[in-house]
């Protein structure tokens, strides 16, 4: 597989890449600021055999609504330098990670296939992030075009997992509905609030699954683009009653605070392309991957 870069190895997705590429080398903010052209520049004169991006400014939906201008830019650059300097540099395969954020925020079908990013503009909660993803995807398929690269972009629906943020205004949403759980028994609460009216629909991902996924592409050398997601998809309430009932607590009541933002009604992606790569994937069941983030975040919280 040769010299790997991943950049964002220290977020959610590369912590757990770290399990099945363990040879690669993890870049974090620390090690460089890649909206800075130098560091980007510095970076690449490495010879990489491979460049797997998962670098980005993310957070929740109440940060990307009052900064999408930050979001936006900040994106911008990370993806516009990375890519550039890859292939300048002449890196052979290169993987970006996109987010289901890009799609049409009302589309005339679902599940969306890949071929549906541009039919409508995204989600106005997250439009600055989402917008940049999008050019990072139309980057790849141009420099393919243009240049002969084998670059490819894989865009997975949304994740949680144990090495997330845990600040709510950051964390994905299961991720923090497991925080709440775990503060509601500290607390000895009776109940759980959550934001909106628990109607919008979701498909969540264990970010191992994606991890692995990740991994199967390097060792196979896919150079396809397509969704990464589960095929269920679930309602907002839905997933809150199977968080309570997988650890347990059954007992607690789960309050909407009506007036905060539900986001994007609905945004499920179709797999099929990915079930024809990998038509014997098995993804981690929405149960078994909550009582595994459970334990561990009940763990760091004794």
């Amino acid at each position: 597989m040769g010299k790997i870069l991943v950049t964002g190895g220290s977020g959610l997705v590369g912590r757990h890449l770290s399990k099945y590429l363990p040879d690669a080398v993890y870049l974090s903010s620390k090690d460089a600021d890649l909206r800075r052209e130098d560091e980007v520049r510095r970076l690449f004169s490495t010879k990489w055999d491979r460049v797997i991006h998962l670098a980005a400014r993310v957070a929740g939906i109440l940060d990307n609504r009052t900064r999408p201008a930050e979001f936006l830019e900040d994106n911008l650059l990370m993806n516009t330098l990375v890519l550039k300097y890859a292939r300048e540099s002449g890196v052979p395969r290169f993987t970006a990670v996109l987010s289901t954020c890009i799609f049409p925020d009302v589309a005339s079908s679902y599940p969306m296939t890949e071929e549906m990013m541009q039919d409508g503009p995204p989600q106005a909660t997250n439009f600055g992030y989402a917008i940049s993803k999008r050019a990072l995807a139309a980057h790849i398929d141009a420099s393919n075009t243009q240049y002969g690269t084998s670059y490819n972009y894989l865009i997975p629906c949304n994740l949680y997992g144990e090495f997330d943020k845990t600040d709510p205004a950051k964390s994905h949403f299961v991720t923090a509905l497991i925080t709440k759980i775990i503060k509601a028994e500290r607390d000895g609460s009776d109940h759980i609030t959550l934001l909106g009216t628990g109607k919008p629909l979701r498909q969540f991902m264990h970010a191992d699954d994606l991890a692995r996924v990740i991994g199967q592409c390097t060792e196979r050398d896919v150079t396809q683009s397509f969704n990464v997601a589960v095929p269920e998809n679930l309602s907002i309430r839905e997933i809150a009653e199977v968080a309570l009932a997988a650890t347990g607590n059954e007992g607690l009541s789960i309050e909407f605070d009506a007036d905060g933002p539900d986001g994007q009604f609905r945004k499920d992606v179709s797999n099929a392309k990915m079930m024809e790569v990998f038509p014997d994937f098995q993804f981690t069941g929405l149960a078994e991957g909550i009582r595994r983030v459970y334990s561990y975040y009940k763990a760091k919280d004794q």
